[in-house]
């Protein structure tokens, strides 16, 4: 059998990232919960070449593989840093150039990092409204956190971290038994399918 595929992205511009660090804790928990195929892209591995691209055709190779893992995967933990109260531009732009109908019904996992605590609602007003218009599947539990949540780009803030395996087991469980008739296709039914 097949283990889905949880694909983990941050739209982090450096490494390390606190964003990072928060998705992969995402990540983490969810496959230490069950067997999953889990890959982690964030913008440094999109290149500058995503910022040029007007179109999908004009993406560089780099990007659209990021675009494509996003696409086929069975699951999402996606993040980004707030800037000025939202996610970043670039992060919105790769999001722009995926067609709606690709993440119907896909488990998303929401995150987001920042400078402090006056942003912490940031995903359930910026994050959650984009991937409502997708019509994803997003799971109840987000995670912010703000720059004293970290210590040299690893989480260590208890509560934070709590979030993180609360966030982590919801995108488990309906990574592995969790999607809706008709949107797409199972994970399995698309394993089979393919063979």
């Amino acid at each position: 059998m097949t283990r889905p595929r949880l694909v983990g992205f941050s739209a982090n511009l450096q490494r390390p990232s606190k964003t990072r660090a928060l998705v992969e804790a995402v990540v983490e928990e969810a496959a230490a919960r069950v067997p999953l195929d889990v890959r982690l892209y964030d913008l440094v591995d999109a290149g500058s070449g995503l910022g040029a691209a007007w179109s999908r055709d004009a993406l560089s190779l780099p990007a659209r593989r990021v675009i494509e893992a996003i696409e086929e995967a069975d699951a999402l933990v996606v993040g980004s840093p707030v800037y000025k109260g939202s996610y970043t531009g670039l992060f919105k732009h790769l999001f722009d150039l995926i067609p709606p109908a690709a993440l119907a019904n896909k488990p998303v996992a929401l995150v987001a990092t920042g400078g402090g605590a006056r942003y912490a609602l940031v995903v359930e007003h910026s994050f959650r409204p984009l991937f409502g218009f997708f019509n994803a599947l997003q799971v109840p539990t987000t995670v912010y956190g703000s720059d004293p949540d970290f210590t040299d780009y690893r989480l260590t803030d208890e509560a934070v971290r709590a979030r993180a395996s609360q966030a982590g087991a919801e995108i488990a469980a309906l990574a592995t038994r969790g999607t809706l008739p008709g949107l797409r296709q199972e994970p399995v039914a698309r394993a089979a399918a393919a063979r």
